[in-house]
């Protein structure tokens, strides 16, 4: 199978591209001294799951379904964070996780002695009231004004911090080293009395250590001279960080239409296979036939606006120039789509999910589902 000849909508992880992503990883655990997590909230394919062991410490999960992926798809650590627990859930994680962590002195004083009696390590989320989220907004900052995410400073001091292991702080978003060692220092200066009484801190995610520009070695610094001064392990868990820039989603043009301006529907939808278009939103880069680059609207001669075939009008992906005019059966390349992107992806008007394919390091593409009815179905009950 070549990629002119992949079923569509479908996402094509380039394996060869993730594992020069995952050897930034490997340098930042071995020169900081530091462990490195994947987010799975934002990337969880298990069959690339072998690949990615290597390089990385476990994963991080963000409730029982992840951490059960985790733990039996990954296979080495498992930590999990949630807003909020039951009693039962706790029970059920400490068999699947040796981390949790907790949301709020309140959480923590609630189900702290439980997780703590199954062995488990105990984590405590605070917000640092540091802020470098560099995407969507509010929408996307955990430190927010009202956020729900971790406890404030104010009630920190009433914390019983001995039965603490991980002091856990998480404010960033597709972050550059800025923010990642703005985060750091701004952690050590303001919670230095509470870092002296815990064994890690976890930095949490939204490091974006493989886009370009970042500052790897400026990271690697500020992690080092922070176990210096408070001799604690650092835990890292970034998730679009790891896989950025390495795969696209497959689509192909279905039909044209005009009202107005011209417009491409397609068999990929903003609504259904690409949220974050819509939530963020943003605007993604395509690749157009025969490996054309697209432009802005009224760069190139011909210009359409590209939307999804669901019944929602606001299904719409964005406005692109092309050289020649498109036609049905064109094919469309939307790239830097493997994080958050088929791990939110929904069967709204009972569209089809977008099937999930590999390129192996020799260039075989391997598929890795076939979605059919049955995986609509299933979803609505029995």
């Amino acid at each position: 199978m070549t990629p002119e000849t992949l079923p569509t909508p479908t996402f094509l992880l380039d394996a060869a591209r993730l594992r020069q992503n995952l050897e930034t990883a490997a340098r930042i655990r071995r020169e900081a001294g530091c462990k490195i997590l994947l987010a799975t909230k934002a990337f969880a394919l298990p069959a690339i799951f072998p690949l990615m062991r290597g390089y990385l410490d476990g994963t991080t999960a963000s409730g029982e379904f992840e951490a059960r992926m985790g733990a039996e798809e990954f296979g080495k650590e498992v930590h999990v964070y949630s807003p909020a627990y039951t009693q039962a859930e706790v029970q059920r994680l400490t068999r699947l996780a040796q981390h949790i962590y907790f949301n709020s002195a309140e959480q923590l004083t609630r189900f702290g002695d439980q997780a703590r009696a199954a062995g488990t390590k105990i984590g405590l989320r605070v917000n640092p009231g540091y802020s470098n989220a560099t995407l969507g907004g509010d929408i996307y900052d955990p430190c927010a004004p009202g956020s729900r995410f971790g406890e404030v400073a104010g009630k920190l001091d009433a914390v019983d911090w001995s039965g603490v292991d991980i002091f856990h702080v998480h404010s960033l978003c597709e972050s550059m080293a800025d923010g990642s060692v703005g985060l750091i220092k701004h952690v050590a200066q303001r919670f230095a009395p509470y870092l002296k009484q815990v064994s890690a801190v976890n930095f949490g995610g939204g490091h974006f250590i493989n886009k370009p520009g970042y500052d790897v070695d400026a990271l690697i610094a500020a992690i080092i001279a922070f176990k210096a001064r408070f001799g604690i392990d650092v835990i890292l868990e970034p998730g679009a960080g790891l896989v950025v820039n390495t795969g696209e989603l497959h689509a192909t043009v279905l039909a044209l239409h005009e009202n107005d301006v011209s417009l491409a529907i397609l068999d990929a939808s903003a609504a259904t296979h690409m949220p974050d278009v819509l939530e963020v939103p943003y605007r993604p880069e395509i690749i157009g036939p025969n490996s054309e680059k697209t432009g802005e609207p009224g760069e190139h001669a011909h210009t359409y606006t590209l939307g999804g075939k669901t019944c929602m009008t606001g299904d719409v992906i964005g406005m692109y120039s092309f050289n020649a005019p498109l036609k049905p059966g064109d094919r469309l390349i939307f790239t830097d789509q493997m994080h958050y992107s088929f791990v939110k992806t929904n069967t709204f008007n009972g569209s089809p999910l977008a099937n999930l394919a590999v390129r192996h390091k020799a260039g075989e593409i391997e598929m890795l589902s076939d979605f059919t009815y049955d995986d609509f179905r299933s979803r609505l009950g029995r």
